[in-house]
C-alpha cells in the first residue's frame, strides 16, 4: 500500500507540475501577443468574418448582453438606431431575456435616437444565442426567409450568424458594435505633470499606457468567445 501511495503521490506532482508549467507557458504566450496586434485583428475577424451582407434588411434584430444602462447595450443600441435611420422600411426587435424595466429602458433609448415605436418587436425567451435564434424562429416564423440584420458584440458575431443560420434563418448579415477610435494626441508632458525623477516616463508610450491592455482584455474576450464556440459545436449549434 506504501508504494502505491508513494507512486500515485509522484503521479499527481508531475501531473501539477506539468499543469503550472503550461499555465505559465500560456500566460507568458498572452503576455506577449498583448504587445502586438495580433488580438485586435483576430478580434476584428470574429466580428466581421461570415457577417456581411448586401440586402436591405426586413428585420434588425438586437441581441441584448447586459442591463440598462450598461456599456454593451448602448453601443449596441446606437447601432440599432442607425442602422433604423439607414433602413426606415425595417422593422426592430429587442430580444433580451423577461426583464419589463430593462426591456423598457431599451425600448425608450431607441426612440429618444429617433426609432418610431410602432416598429419595435420584442422576444423575451432565451438566456443564450441558441435559445433565442430558436425562439425567434419559433414565434416569427415568417422571418425565416426574410433578410435578418443582427446587432451584437463584435466577438460574438461569428458565432451569432451561424447559430442563427442552423435555426433556419436563410438570410442572415450582421452589424458588430465596434468601439470607434479615438484619433486624439494622448501623450502629456510628463515634468510639467509634476512626474517625480524616480518614476519612468510613459508620457509618449502610448502602447505601454493603452494598447498592452486593451489587447490583454481583447483576448480574455476572444479566448473565452473561442470556447463557445467549441461548446455550440459540441452541441451541434452552429
Amino acid at each position: 500500500m506504501s508504494g502505491t501511495g508513494t507512486k500515485i503521490s509522484h503521479m499527481l506532482k508531475k501531473a501539477f507540475r506539468i499543469i503550472f508549467f503550461s499555465l505559465g507557458v500560456i500566460s507568458f504566450t498572452l503576455l506577449l501577443f498583448s504587445f502586438t496586434r495580433l488580438p485586435y485583428d483576430v478580434h476584428r475577424w470574429l466580428g466581421t468574418h461570415k457577417s456581411s451582407y448586401k440586402f436591405y434588411p426586413d428585420e434588425i434584430i438586437f441581441l441584448g448582453g447586459s442591463g440598462m444602462p450598461s456599456e454593451s447595450n448602448l453601443i449596441r443600441l446606437y447601432y440599432v438606431s442607425e442602422l433604423a435611420k439607414k433602413y426606415p422600411q425595417s422593422k426592430l426587435m429587442i430580444v433580451h431575456p423577461t426583464d419589463e424595466s430593462v426591456i423598457a429602458d431599451m425600448r425608450d433609448e431607441l426612440i429618444l435616437r429617433g426609432v418610431d415605436s410602432f416598429k419595435i418587436e420584442f422576444e423575451k425567451e432565451g438566456t443564450n444565442t441558441h435559445d433565442q435564434a430558436v425562439n425567434i424562429a419559433k414565434d416569427y416564423p415568417k422571418l425565416l426567409n426574410k433578410h435578418v440584420l443582427v446587432v451584437t458584440s463584435a466577438e460574438s458575431m461569428l458565432r451569432t450568424v451561424k447559430t442563427f443560420r442552423k435555426a433556419g434563418f436563410e438570410s442572415v448579415g450582421g452589424q458588430s458594435a465596434f468601439e470607434n477610435p479615438m484619433f486624439v494626441d494622448l501623450g502629456y508632458n510628463f515634468k510639467k505633470s509634476g512626474g517625480k525623477i524616480y518614476s519612468p516616463d510613459v508620457s509618449e508610450n502610448l502602447a505601454l499606457r493603452y494598447n498592452f491592455w486593451n489587447y490583454l482584455k481583447l483576448e480574455i474576450s476572444c479566448i473565452r468567445e473561442f470556447t463557445a464556440m467549441g461548446y455550440y459545436w459540441m452541441n451541434g449549434w452552429v
